[in-house]
């Protein structure tokens, strides 16, 4: 089940607030913000993977997506500027 970010009645991002051990029951209740990493995407997040897996390489993610240059340096600075937007 995919971790749900967004608040569906104010799209407000959510807060964490209670954690469970699924091997001894423990939990932990608490309230906890997402770390910025949580709050992008699953397309965001697959990117950045995708970024750290071809060690840092735009031009290597380029050629694995058939995009050129360009355009996946593009994808890269909006998706910065979101992070920054997101840390403030």
């Amino acid at each position: 089940m995919k971790l749900p970010i967004i608040c569906p009645s104010c799209d407000h991002t959510l807060n964490v607030s209670q954690m469970k051990c699924p091997d001894c029951g423990t939990n932990v209740n608490g309230d906890y913000e997402l770390p910025v990493f949580l709050k992008l995407s699953r397309d965001e997040q697959d990117f950045i993977m995708n970024f750290f897996l071809s060690s840092g390489s735009i031009k290597e993610m380029a050629k694995q997506a058939t995009l050129s240059y360009p355009t996946m340096r593009n994808k890269m600075d909006d998706l910065i500027q979101k992070i920054d937007q997101l840390k403030k």
